[in-house]
Formats: structure tokens, C-alpha cells, sequence
């Protein structure tokens, strides 16, 4: 349907409510501005944006299936390969920009409006960043929490007309607490991917995805904001190397070997100076509240060790009890000495943990529980949907627990809507949790349930074989979502793909082994659909791991299948040989149904290899096993590729009698892509 459609719907359903704009604002956390637009016909809600919309309307079910029907976009695809055979994601998920689109993104992080002071510090970063016919890069250094972010944004928005061809803005989590930096592929990957290149044409290894990168911002006017670096080497495969694209980087280290190498201009950003501080809580707290009790305002600012970000977490709990004197709060600070262990300094009042176990005790108790569940999602953003699966509330009612520790200053959004944890929040949220005897364990399995069951039912929507259910059921509090076409699903995977990479890397109880090696599997058709295979072998290789720990011969089987299968795919066949040594090794300790389907992996390996007499010949083992089970669908897809390798061989007779074969089940099955291909 077309936007003016939904919009239509919006409005009226608006109307009927007696609902403003600002009303529905209000309601929902969708700016003004945005639910004009769509009104209007000027734009469609995102996903997120519409389950927002949606909570916030006294709607029906017919209702709310008009508008989520009226805000999909249009289908100009049939979605991605039915198999996870040969053949599959030849083109499907490739993404709409072609080589010759030039996007202009706009990435960075809202500007804030409280921000105070920095004056010197900004005009130095206009200095080093003036065009002088050199690669400018600019590393601002300093404490985590001293505002490092908050000072390059405000730079950047003040000088965006600078930029005409777009501003990039990226988080490396140089110092994430779990210990899993920004790889460059990976943050190199996120930068394509920005620029208009398809996931599919992303190329695998780093150096040549830092070139495609380079030749893709050359000549371009554009700002480059790398936060919170790990150190210089993780920041020198992302540099431009451009005069028209300044680099500016935030790090908690001096990167003085990025000065050596790459003559970068160091800035050391300090805290606040006290009228800094000062003015800065009076702007978050109002100025005559603060002009009362000047002493304590200033005192309240020293307590925090003028660190921006305590600073703002308190005015927040400030701004929200209003009638509370500053000088309670001043009292209780004070009597508070244990500080979070990577800020400590020389001075007392720096504490971090006493400003946010402040934050946090004055949250009911319904926001606590859920707040603390929060620590147990990987990855810097997280959905709603996750969030609200790892605290087992549901997805509406999580959703404005959210937006409540957004308002508290407690948790932030990123450029994609997504909800991200600050890192020395998410530390704090972690040791809360425990500290509460909250059942970790019972979280993140909720988690990886989410992922699971989700992921089933997504490939589900576009696959034509059998996808069995888990034989387990969801925990209580899982969010399981509906897929009704395969964009839907598609749509799904690319909001969780980075935290589903992330749950594979966070495998330290080992009660989770289990789940984390199936989630690998559950997610094959995606990442092969796509051909994202440098995303597949990390994937399938952290499940390698989990399955030679467990000691399990199918979980072994299944994920170094996969992972030979991505590195052939990948151009990387000469790799695959020990992961199909895993395979052959554990052959005889499989059920029938798993040493077929490890056969039929084996033989497409193989045929990527060009040992074709090999390829075949697990090809037909796979097929004998296939006959005795009760399943057209495998044994017409082995006799597809029984078909495929014998005219490789040049034995054309075999191959058309397999195909004759493999027909009239396939098209009882209703396979039309392994139709297509026989």
C-alpha cells in the first residue's frame, strides 16, 4: 500500500482517540515531527517505531492489522533461497543499493542540549580538522565518562554544513566489559554497509574491505567519528586517508602511536572546570533550583568529580524529585566512598557507582528488576523484543521501561532506534544483578530462547523444506513474533544478527553450551541466504568450540559442516580440510537423519574442492540414508546433487536419471528453487 494509506489510517485512528499530535507523542515516544510525517504520507514507520505507535492507540485486532499491513513495504522479491543447499543465496538479501548509489548518512548520535563549556577544546578540534590538503585525524583522549562523545558530537553537529556528503559515526567498545572489541572487519563491514555496499558484496578479509572502503569515500566531503577505540591499532585499518574526510577519534588511552604513524593531533579532555559543572547541572536541573542552594549545587558537582557523566545521571534523579533539597543529596553522596573499579582517581568524590546505585535505588521496584536484566544482553544495542525475553516482560509493557531508564539518563538509543547501555552502566547493571540473587542463569537462557525460537520461525517463513519446532518449549517470558513473509523474517534477522553473534561469543556458563551451539544452526539459512559467510565461519566456528567442549558428536558435526561449507562458499575451500576431518571422524556416532545430512555437507564441500569423485560419492551415501527415512523433500534435493556431480563427470546418463527422479518430488514437495536447479 502506499504511505498516503497509512497514513490516512494513522490519523483516523488518532482522531477516534482524541488524541493530539503531541498527544500521541507524548504517548508513545515518536517525536511530533515524525508522526506529521507519516500522517502526510511523507514516510512509513519502521518496525519499531510502528510497535510503538501501535501500543499508544486504544486500537482492535482488525485495527491494528490495517495499520501494520498499510506500513509494509512493498514485495519486489521472492525472498531468499528455499535450501540451504547448493545454489542458495545466489541473490537473495543483496540489498537494494547498487555500486553506482551514493547514500548520505547521517549517523551521528543527537546532539545534547544541556552541553556546556569545552569552548577551547572545540576550537582546537576545528583547527586540526581544517583542510590543508592532509589526511586530518584527531584522537581525543581522557577518563571514561569525562565526555569525550559528547564533545566531538557537539563539534560535529556544530559543523555538519562542512560535510555535505555525510557524517559516520561508529562505536569500536574499545572497553567493553565482556572483553570483545570492534574487530576492524567488523567495524569496517558496519562502515560499507553505511555507504550503500550490500551485505552480499562486502568482502571477507579486512584489508580488503579497508580498501573497497577508501576507494568508496574517496573525494567525498565527510566526517569519520570513531568512539571509544581500544588503541591505535585498533583504529588504523579505518582511516580514510583522505583530505576531504576528517577522522575524529575518542579513546580512553592516549594514542600516541596513531601521532607517530598518522601525525594525529592529540586533544587530552579533562573534567570539568567547576563553572563548567555548575552551569551544566543548573541547565539539567533548572537554574533557579540551583541559584537556591548554590553551595550544595556546587558542592553536588565536586562530589561527582565534575565527570560529566555522573553529573548528568544525578541531575537526572534530581529533575525527577523536584521538591528534594540538593543538600540531602549532597549528605548522602558524601558518605558514600567505594568507586567503580576502572574510575579510580586521585580524587574521593569520583563516584561513579555511588551516583548510579543512586540512580538505580530510586527506581520502583518493577524498573529495578528489569533494569538489572539488561546486563545480560551482549553487544553495545539491544531490541525491545530481547530486552523484554532476558527480564520475561512483555514486549508493550517493556517497552515503556524502557523509555522510562531513557528519560532517567540510564540507558541511550543509537542511529538505528536500537536501545544501548553505556559500558560502566551495563558493569553496574551486572553487579546489581548478581548482588539481587536474580537468577542469571534463567536471563540469559531467555535470551538465547528469544533467539532460538524466533530464528526458527523466521526461516520458516521463506524455507519450502521441513523446519521442525525445537523440541523444547519457549521459558515463560520469551517473546515469540509472527513472520508472514519472508521480509518480515529478514527484517527480524537484521535487527538481531550482531546480538546473535554476540550470545555465540558470551559462552561462559557451560550450562548454555547446548543452546548456543544450536542457536549457530537455527541461523545457517540467514547468513548463507545473505552470503554473509565471513559472519558465518565466526559464527560456526564459536560453535565448533562449544561442541568439542561438550563433547558432542552432533553439534561437532553440525557446526564444522557449516563452517567447511562457508569457508568453500567464501573462496576459502584449501581451509575447509579440518573441519571436514571433524566431520568424518564423528560419522558412525550420528543418527541417520544427522550422518546424511553430514554426508550431503561433506559432498558439496568436496565439490567445491573440484574432487568431484568424492563429492559424489558422499552425495550417494547421503541418498541411500535418505531413502529409509520418511521424507521426499532430502531425497530429492541428493538427487539433485547426485545429478549435479555425475554430469560434472561427464556421466550425463546417471545425472539425467537422477533429475527424471528427483522431479515429480520435488514438485510434490513444492521446491520450486531445487525444481528450478534440477
Amino acid at each position: 500500500m502506499e504511505r498516503t494509506a497509512f497514513g490516512t489510517l494513522l490519523r483516523g485512528a488518532r482522531e477516534r482517540a482524541r488524541l493530539t499530535l503531541e498527544g500521541l507523542a507524548s504517548a508513545s515516544g515518536v517525536s511530533v515531527r515524525a508522526i506529521g510525517d507519516m500522517e502526510r504520507g511523507r514516510s512509513v514507520p519502521r518496525l519499531s517505531t510502528l510497535a510503538e505507535l501501535l501500543d499508544a492507540l486504544p486500537l482492535d485486532e482488525h485495527e491494528r492489522r490495517a495499520l501494520t499491513e498499510a506500513a509494509r513495504p512493498g514485495t519486489s522479491a521472492t525472498g531468499p533461497g528455499a535450501s540451504t543447499g547448493s545454489g542458495m543465496g545466489a541473490s537473495a538479501g543483496a540489498g537494494t543499493a547498487g555500486p553506482t548509489d551514493r547514500p548520505i548518512p547521517r549517523q551521528l548520535p543527537p546532539d545534547l542540549r544541556t552541553f556546556r563549556g569545552r569552548e577551547a577544546l572545540l576550537d582546537r578540534l576545528s583547527t586540526a580538522t581544517a583542510p590543508d590538503g592532509h589526511p586530518p585525524v584527531v584522537a581525543v583522549s581522557g577518563l571514561g565518562g569525562v565526555g569525550k562523545t559528547s564533545l566531538a558530537v557537539h563539534w560535529a553537529h556544530r559543523h555538519a554544513d562542512r560535510f555535505p556528503d555525510g557524517l559516520l559515526h561508529l562505536d569500536l567498545r574499545g572497553f567493553d566489559p565482556s572483553g570483545h572489541h570492534l574487530e576492524a572487519g567488523e567495524a569496517l563491514s558496519g562502515l560499507l554497509t553505511a555507504l550503500g555496499v550490500p551485505a552480499a558484496s562486502i568482502p571477507d578479509g579486512a584489508e580488503q574491505r579497508a580498501a573497497a572502503f577508501r576507494e568508496r569515500i574517496a573525494g567525498r566531503r565527510m566526517l569519520l567519528l570513531l568512539d571509544n577505540a581500544r588503541d591505535s591499532r585498533q583504529v588504523r585499518p579505518l582511516l580514510p586517508r583522505s583530505a576531504d574526510c576528517p577522522t575524529v577519534i575518542t579513546s580512553r588511552h592516549h594514542l600516541t602511536g596513531l601521532a607517530a604513524t598518522d601525525e594525529a593531533v592529540l586533544l587530552d579532555l579533562g573534567p570539568w572546570s567547576a563553572a563548567e559543572g555548575l552551569a551544566a547541572l543548573a541547565a539539567r536541573i533548572g537554574a533557579d533550583r540551583a541559584a537556591a542552594e548554590p553551595a550544595h549545587a556546587a558542592g553536588l558537582v565536586e562530589l561527582c568529580g565534575r565527570l560529566p557523566l555522573a553529573v548528568a545521571v544525578l541531575a537526572a534523579r534530581l529533575s525527577a524529585e523536584p521538591a528534594l533539597r540538593l543538600r540531602t543529596v549532597a549528605d548522602e553522596l558524601a558518605r558514600t566512598r567505594t568507586l567503580l573499579d576502572e574510575f579510580t582517581t586521585d580524587d574521593p568524590h569520583t563516584d561513579v557507582r555511588a551516583v548510579f546505585s543512586w540512580s538505580y535505588r530510586a527506581l520502583d521496584a518493577e524498573t529495578a528488576r528489569f533494569f538489572r536484566h539488561l546486563a545480560v544482553l551482549p553487544g553495545p544495542s539491544f531490541s525491545t523484543e530481547a530486552a523484554a525475553s532476558a527480564a520475561a516482560e512483555p514486549p508493550s509493557r517493556a517497552r515503556k521501561l524502557l523509555r522510562s531508564l531513557v528519560a532517567k539518563s540510564l540507558l541511550g538509543r543509537d542511529a538505528a532506534g536500537q536501545f544501548a547501555l553505556h559500558d560502566l552502566v551495563r558493569a553496574h547493571a551486572a553487579e546489581l544483578l548478581d548482588r539481587e540473587g536474580d537468577d542469571r542463569y534463567a536471563a540469559e537462557l531467555r535470551l538465547l530462547d528469544y533467539l532460538r525460537h524466533n530464528a526458527r520461525s523466521a526461516v520458516r517463513a521463506w524455507e519450502t523444506r521441513t523446519i521442525h519446532e525445537l523440541d523444547h518449549a519457549p521459558a515463560p517470558g520469551v517473546a515469540l513474533l509472527p513472520f508472514d513473509d519472508p521480509e518480515g523474517a529478514l527484517a527480524w534477522f537484521r535487527q538481531e544478527e550482531r546480538t546473535i553473534l554476540a550470545a555465540l561469543r558470551q559462552g561462559e556458563d557451560p550450562r548454555l553450551l547446548h543452546f548456543r551451539t544450536g542457536l549457530a544452526q537455527d541461523c545457517v539459512p540467514y547468513f548463507s541466504a545473505l552470503g554473509q559467510w565471513a559472519d558465518q565461519i565466526e559464527l560456526q566456528r564459536l560453535a565448533l568450540d562449544a561442541g568439542l567442549l561438550l563433547d558432542d558428536p552432533a553439534a561437532i558435526s553440525q557446526a564444522a559442516a557449516a563452517l567447511g561449507r562457508a569457508l568453500a562458499e567464501a573462496g576459502r575451500g584449501e581451509e575447509a580440510d579440518e573441519a571436514v576431518g571433524h566431520v568424518e571422524r564423528r560419522l558412525d556416532h550420528l543418527t541417520p537423519h544427522e550422518r546424511a545430512d553430514a554426508l550431503r555437507s561433506l559432498g558439496w564441500v568436496r565439490g567445491r574442492q573440484q574432487r568431484l569423485p568424492e563429492a559424489l560419492d558422499h552425495a550417494r551415501a547421503a541418498l541411500a540414508i535418505y531413502r529409509t527415512l520418511d521424507d521426499p523433500n532430502p531425497v530429492a534435493r541428493e538427487l539433485n546433487a547426485v545429478g549435479w556431480y555425475s554430469t560434472l563427470l561427464g556421466r550425463h546418463r546417471e545425472a539425467i536419471a537422477s533429475c527424471r527422479e528427483a522431479l515429480p518430488l520435488l514438485q510434490r514437495t513444492g521446491n520450486t528453487f531445487s525444481e528450478a536447479a534440477t
